[in-house]
């Protein structure tokens, strides 16, 4: 159980099939509100990652972020290229599955075996070699950044 709709966390290990579906765990598919219509906007992440954004947060949060950014600017047009060219809407299919662009298993190194994670808005899928490589939080940042959150 979750705290509120559309909150995710915790860390499970799960199979890409041949045909590039992932299930969604179960925490996070009753954790998605009604009003995603069991959808999720799926793109590269700011890490050799898959992410996977609820779609009434893609929506209202990044969608609406990208827009404020002025398009008068190459690096912002570089970075609404970069996020959107490779975004997807995907549906959960009857078994609790999404379809992973072939692009986006590129991108991540994903191959059979992936972590997927619940980063509190939104879903991270992982190879696990990366993953493991990317969480050398040293204990100073860790603390630093503890005192910006109420832990």
């Amino acid at each position: 159980m979750t705290i509120t709709e559309n909150t995710f966390t915790g860390e499970f290990s799960y199979t890409l099939d041949a045909k590039g579906r992932l299930n969604i765990p179960s925490k996070f598919r009753s954790a998605l509100s009604p009003d995603n219509d069991k959808s999720f906007v799926i793109t590269k992440g700011m890490d050799p990652c898959v992410v996977a954004y609820p779609l009434v947060e893609w929506q209202q949060r990044v969608e609406s972020g990208l827009r404020e950014l002025s398009a008068t600017s190459k690096r912002n047009r570089l970075f609404v290229r970069s996020l959107t060219r490779f975004a997807t809407t995907v549906k959960l299919d009857g078994q609790g599955r999404i379809q992973i662009t072939q692009f986006l298993q590129e991108y991540a190194n994903l191959d059979r075996d992936v972590r997927i994670i619940g980063v509190v808005n939104k879903i991270e899928i992982w190879n696990p070699d990366d993953l493991q490589r990317m969480q050398d939080l040293s204990q100073d940042d860790f603390d630093d950044l503890s005192d910006k959150v109420i832990l």
